[in-house]
């Protein structure tokens, strides 16, 4: 069995350096935290986890509450934020809320449970209150997705707002005067930020807003087709639709073809979130890139400054920006 003593002879440090470069302590200068973890590698030291955590009170883990466990937005989030916190020699435990306010409380109060080192919290059905009050209790939590003044310095977010003002503002540019949208979950405050950057980009390029041309859809892939077919039977002089994420948009494609409808020729589409599939589908999706992975590196980074009360330039704001392919038309 190989011992810390032996790591610290090949890595040639002291035993007490091995065991700081194991706990994250800061005092650590990057060139002996590269020899320690470099002799690691090559011996296949394994620490024993309970020691360390017992002697210095920390365990080593990082906890995530995330909305779902699959999908082209929550799996890049996850991935992200664990192979960045693996590089500190700290694992991720991951949970889910299932878009169910009860279980998100449950999968934080069991993260809790497991003396985690800091949270990594994404949720749909909390209120601000309800985080805030959880923050309080765990100083080392940053928010995702969420902008709450009280506790502004430790959320990470991205502009919806700017972000469905550009894919609409695209469309108008375009020529296009009756674009629709689908939103996803109204409950969502993603959604509504979007929702709201359409509505902008109509009044700035001075369209008059019509709630005809507006239906609720979902995030994931549950009752997108039946969304589209409402809105092309209210109004089949629809030229355009803002499609709130990408997953929306594919299903307006199926409809597209089941109505013999050409996208990029008789109807325009716009999605979000830029996934891997919106660029291997016929035509190509433009689409507003959500920066997935700066979120989630962003994240990691941010929980592991306050875990070990280093500064760091965290990122609040992050921009989405508009990726231009050949699924709209111009008139």
């Amino acid at each position: 069995m190989i011992t810390i003593k032996e790591v610290s002879e090949l890595a040639q440090v002291s035993q007490s350096t091995v065991s700081r470069a194991l706990n994250g302590h800061p005092t650590v200068k990057e060139a002996n935290r590269e020899k320690v973890f470099k002799a690691i590698e090559q011996l296949g030291y394994k620490p024993n986890a309970f020691a360390q955590a017992l002697a210095s009170s920390r365990s080593n883990s990082i906890g995530m509450l995330v909305g779902s466990l699959d999908g082209p937005f929550y799996g890049p989030l996850m991935h992200t934020a664990e192979d960045t916190v693996r590089q500190n020699n700290i694992h991720l435990i991951v949970t889910s809320g299932q878009e169910s306010r009860t279980k998100e409380l449950d999968s934080i109060q069991f993260l809790q449970s497991k003396l985690v080192d800091g949270l990594i919290v994404h949720s749909d059905k909390l209120s601000d209150d309800e985080l805030i009050k959880i923050a309080k209790d765990s100083e080392t939590m940053i928010v995702l997705n969420r902008f709450i003044p009280e506790i502004s310095d430790r959320c990470i977010y991205i502009d919806n707002e700017l972000g469905g003002y550009l894919a609409t503002k695209h469309l108008l540019e375009n020529g296009h005067k009756k674009v629709a949208c689908i939103t996803g979950q109204l409950s969502k405050v993603d959604s509504r930020d979007r929702f709201q950057g359409y509505r902008n980009a109509l009044l700035e390029y001075g369209v008059e807003y019509n709630a005809g041309l507006f239906v609720e859809g979902r995030f994931d892939h549950q009752g997108n087709h039946d969304a589209a077919r409402r809105l092309l039977d209210r109004d089949p002089e629809i030229t355009a639709i803002f499609c709130q994420n990408d997953n929306i948009a594919l299903a307006v494609y199926d409809v597209a073809a089941e109505r013999n409808l050409i996208i990029g020729r008789d109807l325009s589409v716009v999605g979000f979130d830029n996934d891997t599939h919106s660029q291997h589908i016929r035509p190509r999706l433009s689409t507003v890139d959500f920066p997935v992975h700066e979120m989630g590196e962003e994240a990691a980074k941010g929980v592991l400054s306050l875990i070990n009360k280093r500064d760091y330039p965290l990122k609040h704001k992050l921009t989405p920006t508009l990726i231009i392919r050949e699924s709209v038309a111009k008139l």
